[in-house]
């Protein structure tokens, strides 16, 4: 994957390939200073390390030293440093990490952990004497036989690592949202297919702009740098208060490509600042990450009515994203779709079925699993496999565990979770569903309903931002839109909703607020 960043530092050694608030760099600056720390990285252990936890804040350490890990020939490990250190521990230890790149934040966690892996401090790392005379070829690695320097410091003849297709090219853990986060490996194979469909689909180029707006620990991270870099473009950290006046530090930066959580659009909407043409200057906008819902789709293209806006599905486990869908204000809207956008089509190579319920294939309906070129080769801890494979007619599956329904035309709708579906009083009940309909409800903006254990059924806790203040009305409407199983117990207006570190609403802490709500009610 590095191969595409080497391969811009010889089309466009002079362009700027990071800006990170005033500071800015050239591609030729950000290669000698990645092939300086991957030499004091090769050193620190004596030879080609086998992981590379990055563990330092959103910005130039975390960027600079993902790719600089990667010229090690190592996996890299993007870590958060607003996770406990103790979680972080357990990240470390899972990939059997052979050493940790660290900002002064990352030093700072581990100096809390009474064992860890070899530091190696980015601020410690000189930066002006690696010899950069040759590069990999685009698109490849650089020849074997090229090895660690024996004195970083020093003018050394250091060069990217050889690499296979199948080694590892970075871990991340998943989330944690349907259970206990998982190491979830992507090879060099995998990321090369997923930037090949991207070269393919989209224009992109060196006059780009691509917006950086994740945390480093959530895979779009690899679209916002590869893509970018492979095109021979510039990526611009997005600061957390940009989102103040995001229009306005959009047209500042001269972002072209933007890519967040849907979330996105509703924050930027409470700060009134989401106007007609309000980022004109935008050519792309991708979303990920959760659905991304028709109106919000609609309401960020007027604001930005000279952008494509793109709805992207997948899993980490499968490459960042598999399906793509070019959403267009004239798009009809498809009832099971629940007023989201479709997932679109998949990358050229991917291919999906549907299992129904008996795990059987079903034309139409059903849990997505897909195989292909971008399917990562199993989790870090080989007991994590259990269930998420299916083994059919010698091909192996990822099973995602999403709901989804094939329109007519083949496009995919996404339905929901498998965990999303709840039995209340012998009644299948949808929460995506659910939350459609109270979307439609007078005074009702956005919506999100978890459901809570209640002795032998479930009971539907429903949070939502708007004007609506009283339940009376909010249920009337929903009994005409949905059986009475399925209209939630408990109702409650809220400001705006909780975040997860990935910019995704934050499903887990309104569950467990539900949980203390009904435990509660239970004790009274």
């Amino acid at each position: 994957m590095h191969g595409h960043f080497v391969a811009s530092v010889r089309a466009h050694p002079d362009r700027i390939a990071l800006r990170v608030g005033p500071r800015t760099w050239t591609y030729d600056e950000m290669h000698r200073t990645a092939l300086s720390w991957a030499s004091a990285l090769v050193d620190a252990v004596g030879g080609r390390p086998t992981t590379v936890g990055v563990l330092a804040a959103r910005g130039e350490v975390a960027y600079i030293g993902i790719l600089a890990a990667m010229y090690a020939g190592a996996a890299a490990m993007p870590l958060n440093v607003e996770f406990p250190a103790a979680r972080t521990d357990a990240m470390l230890r899972a990939a059997d990490t052979a050493l940790v790149l660290v900002d002064d934040q990352g030093a700072r966690i581990l100096e809390q952990l009474t064992d860890h892996p070899p530091v190696v401090h980015a601020g410690s790392i000189n930066t002006g004497g690696v010899n950069t005379g040759k590069h990999a070829e685009s698109g490849e690695s650089t020849p074997a036989g090229n090895g660690p320097a024996e004195n970083p410091g020093a003018t050394a003849p250091f060069e990217p690592w050889y690499v296979e297709p199948d080694d590892r090219a970075y871990i991340m853990f998943t989330s944690g949202s349907t259970g206990r986060p998982k190491g979830v490996p992507i090879s060099h194979r995998n990321g090369e297919h997923f930037l090949r469909c991207v070269r393919d689909l989209y224009d992109f180029g060196p006059q780009d702009v691509f917006s950086q707006t994740v945390d480093i620990t959530f895979d779009p991270l690899i679209f916002d740098l590869f893509c970018a870099w492979s095109a021979g473009a510039c990526v611009a950290h997005v600061p957390g208060l940009g989102y103040t006046d995001l229009p306005a530090l959009v047209n500042e930066l001269g972002i072209t490509v933007w890519f967040s959580a849907p979330s996105t659009i509703s924050v930027v909407r409470r700060t009134r600042r989401l106007t007609d043409a309000a980022m004109p200057g935008l050519r792309w906008s991708f979303f990920a990450g959760e659905a991304l819902m028709e109106h919000d789709a609609a309401d960020w293209q007027r604001a930005a009515p000279e952008s494509t806006v793109v709805n992207l599905y997948g899993p980490t486990e499968v490459t960042m994203n598999v399906t793509v869908h070019k959403w267009r204000a004239t798009d009809v809207p498809h009832p099971e779709a629940h007023g989201g956008v479709p997932m679109g089509r998949l990358h050229p190579g991917m291919r999906a079925m549907l299992l129904d319920a008996e795990g059987n294939r079903h034309p139409e309906r059903g849990e997505l699993c897909v195989t292909g070129p971008q399917m990562f080769a199993g989790y870090l801890d080989p007991a994590d496999d259990a269930g998420r494979f299916l083994d059919l007619d010698g091909e192996r599956w990822y099973r995602t565990g999403d709901l989804v329904t094939t329109a007519p035309g083949g496009t995919l709708l996404y339905s929901g979770r498998l965990d999303h579906q709840v039995q209340i009083r012998g009644v299948r009940v949808e929460i995506p569903e659910v939350e459609w309909a109270l979307r439609r409800c007078s005074g009702v903006d956005e919506a999100v309903v978890v459901a809570v254990p209640a002795g032998n059924s479930h009971a539907l806790h429903a949070y939502y931002t708007g004007a609506a203040t009283e339940r009376g009305p909010v249920v009337e409407e929903l009994g005409k839109l949905l059986p009475r199983a399925a209209i939630p117990r408990v109702l409650k207006q809220v400001a705006r909703f909780p975040l997860n570190a990935n910019g995704k609403i934050d499903r887990k802490a309104l569950a467990a607020e539900a949980a203390r709500e009904a435990g509660r009610d239970a004790s009274r």
